[in-house]
């Protein structure tokens, strides 16, 4: 794969919208962009930990266990439903704005089917000689996409805080993440 379809594919694949983006959207609509930016970290690291194993092993694992990734799906898929529930409920409790944490966007980063496209379709194999410039650009792209997502979601915000009521961004948030937890949960269904 060339340079560029690499990036391209990358960017596309990153700026797509997804539980990740959406929880980094909703911390900078509801806390702002400073308090966004503590959860970048938390985001590479977990694509870190998810892309660079799938990438060292992931053909072996593939052929030894042709179900790993619809069983990763699976718990994508219900990690999400979790993080939609959580959301949803905390919107209906809380006057006041919904906390994400880098807890939750790490993990919600390990088990993001991104990381399973990037580790076993998009990297080359780690021996190969493009693999450490790629994994560089892949991190550039990570913390660009963060970015954007963030900068979406402050563009949300007033000078006195969101614009929108927190209740109604915490919906859309929620709905959002249930409706991504419905979309691989089919595709598991019709693989």
């Amino acid at each position: 794969m060339s340079f560029i379809a690499f990036l391209s594919g990358v960017l596309a694949l990153l700026l797509a919208p997804g539980p990740t983006n959406s929880l980094i959207a909703l911390s900078a609509a509801s806390d702002g962009l400073r308090r966004a930016l503590r959860l970048f970290p938390a985001e590479l690291a977990g694509y870190l930990v998810a892309v660079v194993p799938l990438a060292l092993a992931g053909e072996e694992l593939a052929s030894r266990w042709p179900h790993a990734g619809s069983a990763l799906t699976f718990a994508a898929a219900i990690w999400v439903l979790v993080l939609a529930l959580r959301i949803w409920r905390r919107s209906a409790m809380a006057t006041g704005n919904v906390q994400i944490g880098p807890w939750t966007v790490f993990c919600t980063t390990v088990l993001n089917p991104k990381a399973l496209v990037v580790g076993l379709v998009l990297l080359p194999p780690v021996a190969s000689h493009g693999f450490s410039l790629r994994l560089a650009v892949f991190c550039a792209a990570v913390v660009t996409a963060a970015a954007v997502w963030a900068a979406g979601g402050a563009l949300t915000r007033t000078r006195r805080g969101p614009a929108l009521p927190p209740m109604l961004l915490q919906r859309i948030a929620a709905g959002w993440l249930g409706l991504v937890s419905l979309t691989l949960m089919t595709q598991i269904l019709s693989a």
